[in-house]
């Protein structure tokens, strides 16, 4: 059997913690922060969960989903 392929694109963006939940960034933490109150922007800088409909996509393009 041939190895299994990573989409890098994926490997960047998310990954997997040991119980199989996919954690992401969150995004918006980029530009335009002078608007933005500290207690969200200190929020944003945390990981967070990926949402139940997308995680069955992502885990199909790491190898360890």
């Amino acid at each position: 059997m041939p190895k299994q392929k990573t989409r890098r694109a994926a490997a960047k963006r998310f990954r997997i913690t040991k119980t199989g939940k996919v954690m992401r960034r969150n995004s918006g933490l980029r530009h335009i922060l002078e608007s933005k109150s500290s207690k969200r922007k200190r929020k944003m800088g945390k990981a967070s969960l990926v949402s139940k409909s997308d995680i069955g996509r992502i885990k199909v393009m790491l190898p360890g989903g």
